[in-house]
């Protein structure tokens, strides 16, 4: 599919957050003049690209998974890459999106032309222009490679879990794994069977539950197609225990110790050795950082030809790497999990707004957003999975959702009252965001006495969302006029 020299509304990414807009717009304006520009070469966004050994979601997939296209095929309650890849693909055939699509077209750039009304976009694969423009992009779809001493001169092989190489043969290998994250923890157990040893470099422990997961039976699977009411109250039942937890950690902290007790016991019954155990116990309340799913990363970790370091990384040689009370370590392979970008997402570098700025340059390292997805300065563009819309208890798939709705109605208010742009007011982000960091005071994001990726240049937790996830839904459920500034198309006036 060839890119076309004009389209209403251009969205960026055809991953969960794309193609789940798109398909909201299709559903109800089947011919809508919509368009998907992704830089892959396939539809999928972060569960095309994250193949490593063991990858899996750690939601529920009764939860993590489109409201509006149930399914019945998973193979667990916990499901694993290459189905949700297979998921995607089966949802954004049967909705009509995959044909709105155009792979292998990566934006470059985007400024807002004041005159006209319209973004003009330049992409990989040619130059159009767009009425509206949607940065669907996630939050997790840059790699972050630390930039460490002598790097450029190791002899072996580097790659980030984000970016497996799966031409490279770690049998009877020495392997870095550098990071202890929600990645780590899955291919880790993967690949310690198969290489010589493991040297596995942790910055800070984190708190470990077990996963419960488990296969689901046939007849289960024959229950879900028959009767697609009994699937959606299991997704309800999911959801209600999913937003009592986020209670917990939003509201009722003085509950965390509980959960403590089992991430502890959990370690007790998987390691033997104590001082593993002590270098492996967080000295933050639980919850504060992301509480990782496991039933054999612990086990792994306590194995004889696996070394935790906890000394920290100070740098690369030729041969191995070199921690933080300068012991070299000799290693064949070097991989990265060390997570992604999220408060400094590249695609902001890539938008400029009325004033000829990138959104990166507006933001100055500290993203803010009203309702996480429209920025003052920045007309006709919408953002999914922006600033403050993460999550740390429920799926971003329902957050998704909400903003889908949100900006579906504001391309159907442009629609019907002939507007050609939208801007939201400075006062009104300015208060929402306000409002947003006084909630986060009082969570375990925030007080919990941890350092984590929620946390921006300037200190602020711009990335978590404070409260339960129907009150997004509850603030998203129109699209509320009366905080944007809008032109009109007929006597091209900004009206309030």
């Amino acid at each position: 599919m060839n890119l076309p020299q004009h389209v209403h509304t251009l969205i960026v990414g055809a991953g969960f957050a794309g193609m789940g807009l798109a398909a909201r717009i299709l559903q109800t304006q089947p011919q809508a003049d919509v368009l998907i520009i992704e830089r892959g070469d396939d539809v999928g966004g972060t569960w095309r690209d994250n193949t490593y050994p063991g990858c899996a979601c750690d939601v529920p997939t009764s939860l993590y998974s489109y409201s509006f296209a149930p399914s019945a095929d998973w193979s667990h309650t916990f499901a694993r890459q290459p189905e949700i890849h297979r998921y995607l693909k089966k949802v954004a055939a049967d909705t009509g999106v995959r044909s709105r699509v155009v792979t292998d077209c990566e934006l470059q750039e985007a400024h807002w032309d004041a005159d006209e009304a319209v973004w003009t976009v330049r992409t990989s694969r040619g130059t159009v222009t767009a009425d509206v423009v949607v940065a669907a992009t996630g939050a997790l779809s840059t790699p972050s490679v630390p930039d460490m001493p002598g790097l450029e001169t190791f002899g072996g092989t580097t790659f980030h879990s984000a970016t497996w190489n799966h031409d490279h043969d770690l049998t009877g290998e020495r392997v870095a794994v550098i990071g202890t994250g929600a990645s780590a923890v899955q291919f880790v157990p993967e690949i310690a069977p198969v290489a010589e040893h493991l040297t596995v470099f942790q910055r800070t422990p984190a708190w470990v539950i077990p996963r419960l997961d488990r296969e689901l039976s046939g007849s289960e699977k024959r229950l879900y197609r028959r009767l697609p009411l009994v699937q959606k109250a299991v997704r309800g039942t999911v959801y209600g225990f999913r937003e009592a937890l986020g209670g917990v950690l939003a509201h009722a902290t003085g509950l965390l110790p509980v959960f403590e007790m089992v991430a502890k016991a959990h370690l007790r019954r998987q390691v033997r050795d104590p001082e593993l155990r002590r270098k492996l116990t967080p000295n933050f309340t639980i919850g504060c950082k992301r509480m990782l799913l496991s039933n054999d990363w612990l086990r792994t970790l306590d194995r004889p030809d696996v070394t935790l370091v906890d000394a920290g990384l100070a740098g690369v040689t030729p041969d191995g790497v070199v921690d933080a009370l300068g012991n070299e370590h000799k290693v064949d392979t070097i991989i990265f999990a060390t997570g992604f970008t999220p408060t400094e997402p590249p695609v902001a570098h890539a938008l400029r707004g009325a004033n000829g700025r990138t959104l990166a340059e507006h933001w100055d390292g500290s993203p803010s957003a009203y309702k996480g997805t429209t920025v003052a300065g920045f007309p006709n563009l919408f953002l999914m999975y922006g600033p403050n819309t993460n999550l740390g208890h429920s799926s971003i798939v329902y957050m998704l959702e909400s903003q889908s709705a949100y900006i579906a109605d504001a391309l159907n208010v442009m629609h019907h009252s002939e507007i050609t742009a939208f801007e939201v007011t400075e006062e009104a982000q300015r208060r929402y965001n306000t409002r947003i960091q006084s909630e986060l005071q009082t969570t375990v994001w925030n007080k919990g006495g941890c350092s984590s990726w929620y946390y921006d240049s300037e200190g602020r937790n711009s990335v978590q969302w404070p409260t339960f996830t129907w009150k997004f839904r509850s603030q998203l459920q129109r699209f509320d006029q009366e905080n944007y500034v809008s032109r009109r198309r007929a006597a091209k006036e900004t009206v309030a």
